[in-house]
């Protein structure tokens, strides 16, 4: 079965939810913690604006599975307007210990040992677990129905979080249409995708210090462009190869100044996996 779906049906959000973090498989097994950093911290900030279907629902999900592995950290965070009601959250965060180096296993006694390997086998399937809940109830809170969509304000407010990661490697995985709708700027134009001059933009987001710092992060969108209209219309709606450029070169400057890199804009979908 597919990984976003065994995740939703292997733990409800509630049980997943209630604790804030992966136990310690150092702790578990009374072993002096390890103390290194994380190799890569993935953040994954979903949009609750941006209704995406199934298939880049699957997307996110499928891109979050490789980093679930011993010495990374994970966090699922959602945001929307603020002033609908709907405010940044991170919905869990947790870390995966680092595995033991071979010279230190032979320094440890079998029933410890044993404990420790124990608690590891599980970590990774229950950080899915974790992981998959929290994208769940990310999810199922997302509407087109949300009048405003604070974009920038919501990325700087996460980037504070991303900026004190201490891992060696900072991810981001942005599902979201990058669509602005605040009192600083619209994106939108009858409903559409409107063709903005990212220079003049850019000047809106420096005039009311809305650069952010997210620490050296890469950055990969999913669902740019998105509209409302494109589930109710067989082939969507149209979105001039002009229209997505400026778009794009919009958000790759954002990042560029607010300390991060763009891989990959996906209009909507990915092409590539994250790494």
């Amino acid at each position: 079965m597919r990984f976003f779906v065994s995740c939703m049906l292997a733990v409800s959000a509630t049980t997943a939810l209630a604790q804030s973090a992966l136990p310690s498989c150092y702790e578990y097994a009374k072993l002096p913690a390890a103390n290194l950093a994380s190799n890569t911290e993935l953040f994954v900030v979903i949009d609750q604006t941006t209704p995406l279907d199934a298939s880049l629902q699957q997307s996110v999900a499928n891109n979050m599975k490789p980093f679930l592995e011993a010495g990374n950290t994970f966090s699922v965070m959602q945001f929307s307007a603020f002033t609908q009601g709907h405010y940044t959250d991170v919905l869990t965060n947790a870390t995966l210990d680092h595995a033991l180096e071979a010279d230190a296993r032979k320094d440890i006694g079998k029933n410890q040992l044993a404990k420790f390997d124990q608690c590891m086998a599980i970590q990774s399937p229950n950080a899915a677990k974790l992981a998959g809940a929290a994208l769940r109830k990310a999810f199922s809170g997302t509407s087109s129905d949300v009048a405003k969509s604070d974009v920038l304000g919501s990325l700087k407010d996460i980037s504070n979080k991303i900026k004190q990661s201490s891992a060696k490697q900072k991810v981001v995985l942005l599902a979201s249409d990058m669509l602005e709708n605040s009192s600083i700027s619209s994106f939108y134009a009858k409903q559409a995708v409107r063709q903005i001059d990212p220079q003049k933009e850019l000047k809106l987001v420096a005039d009311n210090q809305l650069f952010a710092d997210f620490g050296g992060a890469k950055v990969y969108v999913i669902g740019a462009g998105l509209l409302t209209a494109d589930a109710s219309k067989p082939k969507g709606v149209y979105r001039d190869p002009k229209t997505m450029a400026a778009l794009q070169q919009f958000w790759r400057t954002y990042f560029e100044k607010s300390n991060a890199k763009l891989v990959e804009f996906g209009q909507p979908a990915l092409l590539n996996p994250l790494r």
